[in-house]
């Protein structure tokens, strides 16, 4: 059986961990500031609204 107590990504050759950090940061803001943005819109909608 092959040996399996290596982590793949840090010795596979190409991988850009930096990026996939700063692109994981990214959509981690990005769903924050969208999930703030929606709840903003129903709360004004439920104030005009009704």
């Amino acid at each position: 059986m092959a040996d399996h107590n290596e982590v793949a990504y840090t010795t596979a050759d190409g991988n850009d961990y930096q990026a996939h950090e700063q692109t994981y940061e990214g959509f981690i803001m990005l769903v924050k500031y969208g999930t703030i943005a929606v709840v903003i819109i129903v709360a004004l909608m439920g104030y005009f609204l009704t």
